[in-house]
């Protein structure tokens, strides 16, 4: 793997510098020089621009002398002779192009060790809590929670396969204003309903199912606030079978009202008081978040008695501390970007670690039909809901969509490109390249299981070896995705490995006259499918066997 690769490529170059007589460095300037190459050889360093200032020397011209003594070194090197070349390009970039040989032997061993050779133990089995969607339960999940579900979820995925121990959880807001204004809607629409002149307040909840919910209860005689209840209840259990279609599960489901009847924000409050981090002021308790970083204090029970948003999410994340886990993530939506810095805070004053606290904020979607926005209105209800997506376009094409661009970018959603069945289409172009593999392995059969008998060494092709380098790089590509919180880039690997597929068997074919190398190119196509297999299976994306 490259990990492994990086590694030895560091102490060649740590020894090559002491041979060089170059002592201003640490091991860690020559770790962090390294990166992964895009066309010139497949990783190189930029440390020549690191030493350059401390050398006073120009960076071209130390990558040089570096570049020829590794040469030199490498060459004695039993264990780094799978190096073809080191050379110094650009303006002092320092670059490694490793042999044909050695990436036939990574095939050989990918195919060999299966899952195991992309295995990574980063992770450690260290606890993680993905809490994601967490949509209060007063109406059907728009595109901005379909967003954030399949960004959650697919993250989740990913730090799975990287050996973190992952626990995705929906926290339940199903208290508060919200929920009571919710029952009025619902109580005012049955009023309509019932022959009455209503005047139906701005900030109420519009939409259409407010109706639906008024229709089904109108018979029914509730209380206010059991009404409120009740047609949550409904809610949940509409967003609850949305995201099962949408391939999205939680392991917990947690309860803001559970929270409270426990005691513990009381508690973490009492907690707090008592380290003298809460203050009266105008007749609310105020937490003084200054002290750890926030721009000003903020309020957790107001002049009412009634909590702010703040004091169940004190007790919330302190909960999950509890519970074990050492690295909480957060996906929340664009207009929560200013409540990062009170509830890191408020962890601080818990005497928590706030760096164990990440929030990622994903941007919003905008919906395409024809190539016109369709537009949308939250407080009027009219919006575009996940459940319209899924029936438009389908699960996978949904999952893909929403995961192919930067959660830190807006996303453009075009339904029409989103339902064709063509190469235009990147999740029917990827998915088509497991196809049509798995078509090619049905006509083929690769004799030995173990990959023994083949000739890989036949395997000399410029495609073939351009596929073989992008399989490498799988578990790279998914440790940039944990670096960067972000798994749009496993979209992004498999439309380039799907290409290059695409573009070997254009230019090769794969059962030929000659078994030797029909085997061969046999086994670097089923290295290719599992490799899109696992991609897809982690975005949660079917895997078709014919198309």
């Amino acid at each position: 793997m490259i990990k492994d690769v990086q590694e030895k490529l560091e102490i060649l170059v740590a020894d090559t510098l002491k041979l060089l007589d170059i002592s201003c460095v640490v091991r860690d300037d020559i770790k962090d020089s390294f990166f992964l190459s895009s066309g010139f050889g497949e990783l190189s360093t930029n440390l020549a621009f690191k030493l350059a200032g401390r050398l006073k020397q120009s960076p071209r011209t130390l990558a040089e002398a570096i570049a020829a003594e590794l040469k030199k070194n490498y060459q004695a090197k039993i264990d780094v002779q799978y190096i073809q070349d080191v050379l110094a390009e650009g303006a002092g970039f320092i670059n490694f192009y490793l042999s044909p040989d050695f990436f036939r032997q990574q095939l050989h061993k990918m195919l060999f060790q299966g899952r195991d050779y992309f295995r990574s133990d980063i992770g450690k089995n260290k606890k993680v809590l993905v809490e994601f969607v967490s949509a209060n339960p007063t109406g059907p999940l728009s595109v901005a929670h379909a967003r954030q579900a399949v960004v959650g979820d697919a993250l989740a995925n990913i730090f799975s396969f990287l050996n973190f121990d992952v626990t995705k959880e929906y926290y339940l807001n199903d208290e508060g204003n919200q929920i009571n204004i919710l029952g009025k809607s619902v109580e005012l629409r049955i009023k309509e309903l019932n022959g009455e002149k209503i005047e139906f307040p701005e900030n109420y909840y519009q939409g259409e199912y407010i109706y639906d919910l008024a229709r089904e209860l109108k018979q029914k005689e509730f209380e206010a606030e059991d009404l409120a209840g009740f047609a949550a209840g409904k809610i949940l259990a509409i967003i609850k079978e949305e995201l099962k279609d949408f391939g999205v599960g939680f392991d917990s489901w947690y309860s803001q009202k559970s929270l409270r009847e426990s005691g513990k924000i009381t508690e973490v409050l009492e907690s707090l008081k008592q380290k003298n981090f809460l203050y009266e002021q105008d007749q609310a308790l105020w937490l003084r978040s200054t002290e750890f970083g926030d721009d000003k204090d903020r309020v957790v029970i107001k002049s009412d008695g009634s909590y702010t948003y703040l004091a169940p999410d004190i007790a919330y994340h302190e909960d999950k501390f509890k519970r074990g886990f050492q690295w909480l993530i957060n996906l929340w939506g664009p207009d929560h970007h200013g409540y990062i810095s009170r509830l890191k805070s408020s962890i601080s004053a818990c005497n928590r670690d706030s760096e164990a606290l990440s929030v990622i904020i994903v941007q919003l979607a905008t919906i395409f039909r024809d190539g016109k926005i369709i537009e949308m209105s939250t407080r009027k209800g009219q919006y575009i809901t996940l459940r319209e997506v899924l029936n438009e376009v389908g699960t996978d094409a949904a999952r893909f969509f929403f995961l192919m661009r930067k959660t830190s970018s807006h996303l453009n959603f075009d339904l029409e490109l989103a339902k064709k069945q063509t190469s235009e289409n990147p999740v029917y172009y990827v998915q088509y390249a497991h196809a049509r593999i798995s078509s090619i392995l049905r006509q083929g059969n690769i004799k030995n299981k173990d990959y023994s008998d083949t000739d890989f060494s036949l395997l000399k092709e410029k495609e073939e070896l351009d596929l073989i380098r992008k399989l490498w790089t799988f578990t790279y590509m998914l440790e940039v995705c944990l670096k960067t919180l972000d798994p749009y880039m496993v979209t992004a690997y498999l439309q380039e490995v799907a290409e290059l597929f695409h573009r070997f068997y254009d230019h090769h074919r794969v059962l030929t006259n000659d078994t030797l190398l029909s085997q061969a190119r046999l086994s670097l196509i089923q290295a290719t499918k599992n490799i899109l297999a696992q991609g897809l299976s982690l975005l949660g994306v079917s895997l078709p066997d014919k198309m």
